[in-house]
């Protein structure tokens, strides 16, 4: 419901998941199979010669550096600032506005703004959710979904409490907040389960 970018970080998991595959398998190759570790041996060798060559024939005048060095920490650099915001990306998608409208005036005289806060809703929720001894915990939130905010709610009902039931009393509480906001907001419903609560999640969308 939020603005992860699912598809990118699964690419990356996989891509992430061949690297250290082939890595593995590899290393077992070299630690079992004869024939692979002198082919690595064969390889390194001259490898490891063009590279000391390379890096002698690009050291920086009136230092002992090669500027291969330099363009490798560079590239790390770069490489940092794109996890970094990566990581800022995950997640995205939370909205603070519920309602935002225009009035015009011909409808009680005076044209306006109307913003409606989305801790509004989020508190209402929450305080009727609390009031209820079959649930152990609750969480509620709004994302903008399709430019459109839309409420998520996540209950931990007791053990042994029907998740029908639950639903069925979160549904009219949604449709009583609706009644106060004056508009049907989408709401993600989810049962969810925990150590203490040991009871299969179901998801509904209200």
């Amino acid at each position: 419901m939020n603005g992860t970018p699912r598809a990118l970080n699964r690419l990356l998991l996989a891509l992430l998941g061949l690297i250290f595959l082939g890595a593995g398998a590899l290393l077992i190759a070299l630690a079992s199979i004869p024939p692979v570790g002198r082919w690595w041996q064969d390889w390194a060798k001259p490898a490891t010669e063009q590279l000391s060559s390379l890096t002698a024939r690009t050291i920086v005048a009136g230092r002992s550096s090669s500027w291969i060095w330099i363009v490798v920490a560079l590239v790390l650099v770069a490489l940092i600032i794109a996890m970094v915001a990566w990581i800022a990306n995950q997640g995205k998608g939370r909205s603070n506005i519920l309602a935002d409208e225009y009035g015009d005036a011909d409808d009680d005289g005076a044209a306006g703004r109307v913003i409606i806060s989305a801790a509004v809703a989020e508190q209402a929720l929450k305080s009727a959710l609390a009031e209820r001894p079959d649930l152990l915990a609750s969480t509620v939130s709004t994302y903008e979904v399709r430019g459109r905010p839309a409420l998520r709610v996540h209950v931990y009902p007791r053990q042994g409490v029907s998740p029908h039931k639950v639903a069925a009393d979160v549904s009219a509480l949604v449709r009583a907040l609706d009644l106060v906001a004056g508009r049907q907001l989408p709401v993600l419903l989810r049962i969810g389960s925990g150590t203490r609560t040991r009871f299969t999640k179901a998801d509904r969308v209200a």
